[in-house]
């Protein structure tokens, strides 16, 4: 790939992107990252955060998933990251993608698998964060009385 010109798609941490969205915009398309992470991202790489990504040079992308993928080793808060404290290791990480997605199956899993109360929620379908149950969140639960046959 070239130093300069505009590229149509560009990857970023095995996300392809448009690269006509500004940085700050195009780095949320990625599973992990919000606009408030993002803009920490590019503010501690002195990146601007309006320029579109499909003018973003190579040596720039890499830096900025390098940033991604330690956050914490490249100045970003340990309170920005999405799992800080983890309960496995104990240290403060930031999961993007398809981790993220595998981590929080691995969670919910764990929780039902230890009979706690939202690991029961979850395993029967139900609301998990105390929200009522009587008239709301009907879907995909029983549909309604069945008539007998005439």
């Amino acid at each position: 790939m070239s130093e300069t010109g505009y590229r149509h798609l560009v990857r970023v941490a095995a996300t392809d992107i448009r690269g006509d969205k500004p940085l700050k915009i195009a780095l949320t398309k990625i599973k992990g990252v919000n606009q408030r992470f993002a803009i920490a991202v590019l503010r501690s790489l002195n990146i601007d955060e309006n320029q579109r990504l499909g003018y973003v040079p190579d040596s720039q992308i890499e830096q900025i998933e390098k940033t991604l993928y330690d956050p914490i080793g490249r100045g970003i808060p340990e309170w920005m990251v999405n799992r800080p404290r983890d309960p496995a290791t104990g240290e403060y990480k930031h999961l993007l993608g398809s981790d993220l997605l595998l981590q929080r199956r691995q969670d919910i899993e764990a929780l039902i698998r230890m009979r706690a109360w939202r690991g029961i929620r979850h395993s029967r379908g139900l609301k998990v964060r105390g929200q009522r149950t009587k008239s709301n969140g009907r879907r995909g639960l029983a549909l309604g009385v069945s008539r007998k046959k005439r």
